[in-house]
């Protein structure tokens, strides 16, 4: 299987470079695009691999491994250029998690997400899916820098070169996120600084227009030049807290100050004999576990396309019922365990699987139901054996909608209902789930995913059809998925997926509440990196529904 990858890896991504609406619209739109050697979604090297949501994030990645850095330089390199490039789906004032395997084969996970201000009141506070009152405190720059500090070779000053470089001088925006902030305009017009940064006139810039942020520009060099203390404690501290707290916002001086990059607990299972890695709390890394752990007890790799789909959504409703048992460590281990998981399957098999409960309750989380795909995520590894799975994110897209007039960042959205209920100080859950699947003690995938609530099972597909239907990495990003949500199979339909109408009516026959969506990017975005330990080689690939790209070191 690996010979067969290494040899067709590059040739079979061919056919899905055109099949993504959006991606086509990314080929037209030649003018606003780096040299087309950057563009491409898919590639492989011997000496690392970098995957990320836009072509200069990537590239950002990939001159970082080139200047001799690892996999944690070139991911924190990109993850400070995906604050300035894609705006509306991360950023500076948004959350971050990540998951870390060293060369010598130590897990570690990172916990940078948002949290409650101390001073939080929800017993007064109004629900609100966006504005100064849904803002709590960023762990995007804090979580960049520890990752840096802790696993990284390069100076801060290094890395933060080429988010600095696009800010300053400015880049061609691309289709997807023109369409983002046209999406938004009526909410942008209400608040001054977000107005002053994305407003171009009085509409949004337009695909190909050049982007520049001289105010950006200046607050990634201050945060060069004083690490991270400057956003938490010194001046933009106090541009962040004198802002927020005019405007009805919970931010304080105190909470900011105050605020650490966790270790996160690492959650781990088995599929097959792959081992599987992932983050608990507040990570979804769990329910991909149990969700894979539930697929296991089928024989994926026999039944029809159709057969597969099935029980990947009676895995997806049984695993997403315990999303509101997620609370100790000793749910963790329930969770991830092999019996339980076998129990669920059962249930599959005998037909008895209950009603979801956790539709039943007004208290759902609006990001639990929300179609809208958000966030962004990225893949990076070296020469080494060092990799990285990062995702990052503002919520909903551009979170809260606030920009501090001054600082250029969007914040994003933590209060106000849309990932449920919160205490002060306390962190910000959803379904962010970077991840690590290793083979006989080597990194064997790392891959992560975009997209809300669809996060938890476009990684657990991915893994499936790569492992189980034996696709190259492009295809089992490009294949089409299923979520189960509300009361419906959500089936993804559109041009470029790989479902048959005699698959849609197979589900129909079989009595399944079918939902066909036909918008791309839709059922998560999911960017990977593969390992194939006999050639020694990286490969990488972005999804087609994005405009990503994949991206490896000329040396």
């Amino acid at each position: 299987m690996g010979n067969f990858r290494a040899k067709c890896y590059l040739s079979c991504m061919n056919s899905y470079l055109t099949q993504s609406l959006l991606v086509l619209a990314l080929l037209l739109a030649g003018a606003c695009q780096p040299k087309q050697s950057e563009n491409q979604q898919s590639a492989a090297s011997p000496n690392g691999m970098v995957v990320t949501a836009h072509p200069l994030a990537t590239a950002a990645g990939t001159a970082i491994l080139e200047k001799g850095g690892n996999a944690i330089d070139a991911a924190v390199a990109a993850g400070f250029a995906l604050a300035v490039v894609e705006p509306t789906m991360s950023g500076l004032g948004g959350r971050l998690q990540a998951i870390v395997r060293a060369s010598d084969g130590m897990v570690s996970g990172y916990d940078a997400t948002t949290q409650a201000p101390l001073t939080y009141d929800q017993t007064t506070a109004t629900k609100a899916a966006y504005g100064y009152p849904t803002i709590g405190v960023p762990g995007v720059v804090k979580g960049l820098v520890t990752l840096l500090s802790e696993q990284g070779t390069l100076t801060l000053a290094e890395v933060m070169e080429p988010a600095i470089q696009l800010a300053e001088e400015g880049y061609h925006v691309l289709p997807g996120e023109a369409q983002r902030r046209s999406g938004a305009i009526e909410t942008i017009r209400k608040f001054k600084g977000t107005s002053q940064y994305f407003l171009n006139g009085d509409t949004i810039h337009q695909a190909g227009e050049m982007f520049i942020q001289k105010d950006l520009a200046t607050t990634l060099r201050l945060i060069r030049d004083e690490g991270a203390d400057v956003f938490y404690k010194g001046a933009l501290a106090k541009k962040m807290v004198a802002d927020i707290s005019a405007n009805g916002g919970y931010l304080d001086s105190i909470s900011l100050a105050s605020y650490t990059v966790n270790k996160s607990m690492i959650v781990t299972g088995d599929y097959r004999g792959y081992g599987l890695n992932g983050l608990w709390m507040p990570s979804y890394g769990a329910i991909v576990i149990e969700m894979l752990q539930i697929m296991e007890n089928f024989p994926l790799d026999e039944v029809s396309e159709a057969e597969w789909g099935r029980i990947v959504y009676k895995a997806n409703q049984l695993a997403y019922d315990d999303r509101d048992s997620q609370e100790t460590e000793e749910n963790a281990r329930h969770l991830t365990d092999k019996a339980y998981a076998k129990k669920l399957a059962d249930m599959i098999v005998e037909e008895t699987l209950p009603k979801a409960a956790h539709l039943q309750t007004e208290q759902i989380p609006a990001s639990w139901m929300a179609l809208g795909g958000h966030t962004t995520h990225l893949s990076a590894a070296d020469r080494n054996g060092n990799v990285i799975a990062l995702t990052q994110s503002l919520g909903p897209n551009m979170g809260s909608k606030v920009v501090t007039p001054g600082l250029g960042f969007l914040y994003a959205s933590t209060m106000g209902g849309y990932l449920g209920d919160i205490q002060p100080g306390q962190r910000a859950s959803s379904h962010i789930a970077p991840f690590i699947v290793t083979k006989d003690g080597q990194p064997y995938l790392v891959l992560g995913a975009a997209g809300g609530s669809m996060i938890v099972t476009a990684v657990a597909q991915a893994i499936s059809r790569f492992i189980d239907r034996d696709m190259e990495l492009p295809q089992a990003l490009a294949a089409g998925r299923v979520h189960a949500s509300d009361s419906s199979m959500l089936v993804e339909t559109h041009l470029g997926t790989s479902w048959t109408r005699d698959d849609i009516a197979q589900f129909k026959a079989w009595g399944l509440p079918v939902k066909e969506i036909d918008r791309p990017a839709s059922f998560g975005r999911v960017h990977g990196i593969y390992y194939d330990a006999k050639t020694k080689t990286w490969y990488g690939a972005a999804d087609p529904d994005w405009e990503g790209t994949a991206g490896a070191p000329a040396n």
